[in-house]
């Protein structure tokens, strides 16, 4: 890094730092309509979960002096990231919408509005997951993003959920993340330009305060086949892919919107395993086919029927995205009982930060629960025995707020030099 890198003594450099969460889908977008602009073929519904574990960080500056626009993510400068047609959307889209920047003390105006085109941007972001995995990084990823040029530029939507569709321009379920609780995706079409493809929250996060997640890290390494390779494949191969979302989805988008602001768990469960299970039959249904899910997968799927059969309702549901981790959805009452099945099956030491739970009593509970004798044995005859390592790591979490401000001593872009400090651990 070189003292060029570094903006002139004296120079003004305007930053704002934010947290973006990620969101786990419960009724699948894959499939786009419109590849420029990012658009899907069906509309989607998603949990967003809490920070504390899991969340995208993002420093976004200006300042005059600045020559072109970068970008570190994770501590690494992306090269050409200038030119990048996401980063590009994200970051034109929202400037557009850019108003005066008002010193709160003061009142002053301390960049004018038209005097944003005259600066250009530096940003700095990292991930606390695993990147690429199929947790949804880029979801909170560009959500940060999005978010943190809004509060930079002072942006002022025109129309509620614009900042939506710009951040779906950079990542589809990006848009999602904008909001806490339950939040859907409205496919939109129906205006030329695409505007109407926006997300909306059905629910904040308050409304089902019950609600918990269990996510299994099946695998922390990148998927061979990324989401929108996939996804133009499905498209082009997959009968199955289009019956699905002309005849499927939406009926289950209204039943599981009902479900959730109805706090039914059982319909909220099965709507959402079955939709798991046929977004994976899609991609079973391309040419080729495409297989994120793996055998640790399939027996995670087979443990939670068994428990749901042995309890005689519905008290976990399973989802997966592209890729092979699991994310089980419960309720409080039964979160303990549900990590203990897990952590049973796909043992690790939950003492070494094998259980990740945000600051809770989670892990204690846990490791004191005593398990069903007769449910260890339904559980057994899935085939499924106890096997250290399949299972990296797991987070315990629930349904949290969309994107925060945070104080200016998290800011990752030094605000004298310019330049991004933070380093990957």
């Amino acid at each position: 890094m070189s003292n060029e890198d570094q903006v002139p003594p004296g120079s003004i450099i305007h930053i704002e730092t934010v947290s973006a969460p990620t969101n786990i889908a419960c009724v699948k977008y894959w499939g786009k309509a419109s590849i420029p602009l990012n658009t899907p073929i069906n509309s989607s519904v998603s949990v967003t979960l809490d920070q504390t574990d899991l969340r995208a960080v993002t420093t976004a500056s200006a300042c005059t002096a600045y020559t072109t626009d970068r970008l570190w993510l994770n501590g690494a400068e992306e090269e050409n990231a200038s030119t990048s047609k996401r980063f590009r959307a994200c970051v034109d889209g929202v400037k557009r919408l850019a108003s005066d920047r008002i010193d709160p003390t003061t009142g002053d105006v301390v960049v004018k509005k038209e005097d944003w085109d005259t600066m250009h941007v530096r940003i700095s972001s990292y991930n606390t997951f695993p990147t690429a995995a199929g947790l949804a990084s880029s979801a909170a990823g560009y959500a940060a993003l999005v978010f943190a040029l809004a509060k930079l530029f002072c942006a002022k939507e025109t129309y509620p959920g614009e900042l939506s569709v710009i951040a779906r321009q950079g990542s589809g379920s990006a848009c999602r993340s904008l909001y806490g609780g339950f939040v859907a995706w409205r496919m939109g079409g129906l205006k030329e330009d695409w505007t109407d493809s926006l997300a909306e929250q059905v629910a904040p996060e308050t409304h089902w305060p019950e609600i918990r997640a269990l996510i299994l890290v099946v695998s922390d390494a990148k998927k061979d086949t990324s989401s929108t390779s996939g996804m133009s494949t499905s498209v082009a191969t997959s009968l199955l892919l289009a019956h699905r979302a002309k005849e499927v989805v939406p009926k289950r988008m209204e039943e599981i919107e009902k479900a959730w602001l109805a706090k039914d768990f059982s319909s909220f469960a099965k709507i959402t395993m079955a939709d798991s299970n046929q977004f994976h039959a899609t991609c079973l249904d391309t040419y080729p086919p495409i297989f994120y899910m793996n055998d640790v997968s399939k027996s995670v799927i087979r443990i939670v029927h068994a428990y749901n059969a042995w309890a005689g309702e519905e008290r976990a549901a399973y989802t997966f995205d592209a890729g092979p981790n699991a994310v089980l959805y419960t309720l409080d009452n039964y979160a303990v009982e549900v990590g203990a099945l897990m952590l049973h099956f796909y043992p690790g030491d939950a003492g070494s930060g094998y259980v990740s739970a945000g600051g809770t009593d989670f892990v204690e509970k846990v490791k004191e629960f005593t398990l069903d004798a007769s449910l260890l044995e339904a559980a057994s005859r899935t085939g499924r025995e106890p096997n250290a390592g399949d299972v990296k790591m797991m987070y315990y979490t629930k349904s949290g707020p969309g994107p925060q401000v945070l104080a200016k001593e998290e800011a990752i872009i030094d605000a004298v030099t310019g330049l991004n400090t933070y380093q990957k651990a």
